[in-house]
This record gives C-alpha cells, structure tokens and sequence, in this order.
C-alpha cells in the first residue's frame, strides 16, 4: 500500500526545462555556435547541471571553465525563477489529493534549499510538503538511489510503500536502484523502453497518478 508520495522538482513541479534549453543555448551562442532543441533533449534532458556543463565546454570546444559556466547557469537562472516559473499541469490537484487522503508528501531534488523553496513559495505550495531533501544532503547524485533512500526514510515508511514521481531516465534509475516503485511522467524527453521497463507506469500527467493512486487502494 502506498503511503508516501515523492516528488522530483524540475520537469515535475516545476517547468524548467524550457529555461535549461535556453540558457545552454545562449552560452553556445556567445561563442558562435548553434545550439539546437533537439540537441538539447537527446543529450542534455534530464541530466545534472555539473554534467551538462562538461557537456557543453567539450562539444563545441568552448574558451571557458566549469566554474565560469556553472556560475553563469546558477545567475541567470535563479534570476528567472524569481521573476516567476510556471508549474506543470496539475501539480496543486493532486498535493491537494494527496493531502486530502493523508499522505506522506516528499519533494526530493537536486536543487539547493533556496531555488527550490523560491519556486514553491510562488505558487504557495510549500505548505503541502511534510518534508524535503536537497542536492547537498546526499554524496551521490542521480542516477544513484540516495536522495530517495533519504526521502523514504524522512517518510518513515519502507520502500515499497513510497512512489516516486520521475520525469527522467536519471530519476528512474535512481528510484529503481533504490526498489522503490516509480512513475515516469515524461517532460521533453520520453524515456527508452530500457527505463520504462523499470518504472510501474508512465503516465502523461500528473492528473493521471490520482487515479492510479485509486487503483491502488
């Protein structure tokens, strides 16, 4: 029986997507080079900000260090967000749902504490969550399982009673390792039949998890 519902940040909650792609495509620009959306997707999508970075600087051979990127990522973006970032479909129907019916409500993210509570606060959602974990409080990042051991464990429920709400291969990865049950609602990429195999569904929106969510009772 699940008990314990957790959800990742960006592609999930929030919709950052949109901002990652242009942002890397501004940095490629700087430099004279094209960088297109489906670049983006295929390679970029759902990966860490350290990673794509290295990413970007090696592709087009960029006159630049990991420092000064991730620090123009970490400017521009933040700046973005505090100006307003728009939530993905029916993100308040089911945490009102799910609190309604007495789950457990987790936000697991990579993020630091400050960005992630920035984008929450704004749609005055914050309130729903029982409890959160962020990218320092870990030592390894998706796609290994610590951030959602840690967030089953701040839960208290054991890992077959959590779900993990997921938009990338990463995410699904990382919920796998850890035998934690876990849906895949795809944001720009959908993910290789390899990393649906993993996951109990895929679903196209979170509106859709209520009535797995009934399924299961």
């Amino acid at each position: 029986m699940i008990k314990a519902v957790i959800f990742d940040l960006d592609g999930i909650i929030i919709d950052t997507e949109v901002i990652s792609y242009q942002l890397f495509k501004n940095i490629a620009g700087q430099y004279g080079h094209e960088f297109t959306l489906d670049n983006y997707i295929q390679n970029y999508s759902g990966r860490t900000a350290v990673a794509n970075v290295t990413r970007i600087i090696k592709e087009f051979d960029l006159p630049t260090t990991n420092d000064e990127v991730m620090n123009y990522l970490m400017i521009h973006e933040n700046s973005v967000i505090d100006h307003g970032v728009d939530l993905k479909d029916g993100v308040k129907d089911i945490l009102k749902y799910l609190k309604d019916d007495n789950y457990k409500i987790i936000l697991a993210t990579s993020s630091m504490k400050e960005r992630a509570l920035s984008a929450l606060k704004q749609h005055d959602i914050d309130k729903y969550f029982d409890d959160m974990v962020f990218g320092p409080e870990v030592e390894h990042a998706k796609p290994h399982p610590d951030i959602f051991l840690k967030a089953i464990e701040k839960a208290g429920v054991n890992v077959d009673e959590g779900l993990i709400l997921e938009d990338s291969e990463s995410g699904i990865q990382a919920a796998y390792s850890g035998n934690i049950p876990v849906i895949c609602i795809p944001d720009m990429k959908e993910p290789s039949q390899h990393f649906k195999d993993m996951t109990v569904a895929v679903l196209p929106s979170l509106l859709n998890v209520i009535g797995y969510l009934e399924l299961q009772r």
